[in-house]
């Protein structure tokens, strides 16, 4: 059991000057400036975000979530007129076929998060657009809905031609959202579609980025992590090991476990990109799963890393032993929150608090178009 102070909620917590929350992203993705932290010797160095290249070495590996970000959010109106939203978080069919693109699965049910929750209890209907409205059907301990969409053309379509990006509430808009977060609110290598919210560590790498990295002899690798509401629900337990991540879709190919073990087997470090890409990697890696539960079969008796595609709940907190992964490029994440108690238990937690203590001072950019940190 996590022991005082690292156990309590209240000690992942932080004072971020409201300025410092990024509304927009950089002119560049990656003009963003990224604090490199050194564990070993306890050092802070501010950079840009292109200095990531020079912590590199031949033979590392640096691993991506691929996953595309859909435009969940779903705005309209209850019969009465009042204004209410649904944000689509998975098919339900994903329940019995998790892996199915959805653009084969039945997206005619969903579970949602719906606003006003208090309002929209099963039975109503909220109109989105004119041949397009969603159903409610019932509703679950997790405070999510089960929903039906239904319309005059088929669901992933009516979602493709109405759905907005599904930005963090602390990022305003006079507008839901815009052309740009439509282009910078995902990531230059996304590819399945799936997530509700961007892998935002990714945000910041540029197709030459990716060249540059390549050129160095540094392997990339690619994983899938579908986002969900599991990750950025906030921690409200007052015990960090009372909190649970609901589960989270993962592919992780033959192809990655492979690129991965050469990795390693030549000695060379694995890079994750963000938290969602170092939850995937824990899961997968032999031994790996400590500090958290796996589901669809746990992580693999051989390895290191094994291919695999499942659910993950695997929560990451102080303390951890880390298997899978050497370094970790990340952005800045909310007060008390599982991303921020996953990067102080890579780092230590009072390690990370000095570190953003440091980028406050300096005034980097906080959140999901903010700025990154390489923790090595």
């Amino acid at each position: 059991m996590a022991d005082e102070p690292a156990g309590r909620t209240e000690a992942y917590d932080y004072e971020l000057p409201a300025e410092l929350i990024a509304a927009r992203p950089a002119a560049r993705r990656d003009a963003s400036r990224l604090l490199v932290l050194d564990r070993a010797r306890r050092r802070f160095t501010d950079a840009a975000f292109p200095a990531l290249l020079e912590r590199l070495s031949a033979g590392d590996a640096v691993v991506v979530n691929d996953s595309r970000v859909f435009p969940a959010r779903l705005l309209g109106r209850k019969p009465t007129g009042a204004r209410a939203e649904i944000l689509l978080v998975r098919p339900e069919s994903d329940a019995l076929q998790p892996f199915a693109p959805f653009d084969e699965a039945d997206t005619r049910l969903w579970r949602a998060m719906v606003r006003p929750g208090g309002k929209l209890k099963p039975g109503r209907t909220v109109d989105i657009a004119d041949g397009f409205a969603v159903e409610i059907l019932d509703s679950a301990s997790d405070g999510t809905r089960l929903v039906r969409l239904t319309g005059d053309d088929d669901p992933w379509s009516l979602i493709e031609r109405h759905g907005r990006v599904p930005l963090p509430p602390y990022i305003v808009r006079d507008a839901p959202d815009d052309a740009e977060d439509r282009e910078r609110y995902q990531t230059v290598y996304a590819a399945p579609a799936g997530s509700v919210a961007a892998p935002t560590a990714g945000l910041h790498f540029t197709r030459e980025t990716l060249a540059a990295i390549e050129a160095r002899g540094v392997r990339l690798v690619s994983l899938t992590l579908h986002v969900g509401f599991g990750t950025f629900r906030p921690v409200t337990a007052d015990r960090i090991d009372e909190h649970e991540v609901a589960p989270e879709a993962f592919t992780f190919s033959a192809a990655a476990a492979e690129a991965l073990n050469a990795t390693r087997a030549a000695g060379g470090r694995v890079f994750a990109v963000g938290t969602t890409s170092c939850r995937v990697l824990e899961t997968v890696v032999a031994g790996g799963g400590a500090g958290g539960g796996v589901l669809a079969g746990g992580p693999p008796e051989g390895g290191p890393f094994a291919p695999g595609r499942g659910w993950t709940d695997l929560f990451i907190r102080p303390p951890y032993t880390f298997r899978a992964v050497d370094a970790l490029v990340t952005n800045f994440h909310l007060p008390r929150s599982s991303l921020l108690m996953l990067v102080a238990a890579f780092a230590g937690r009072a390690l990370t608090l000095e570190a953003y203590a440091h980028a406050i001072r300096e005034r980097y950019r906080f959140y999901s178009y903010g700025d990154a940190m390489v923790i090595t």
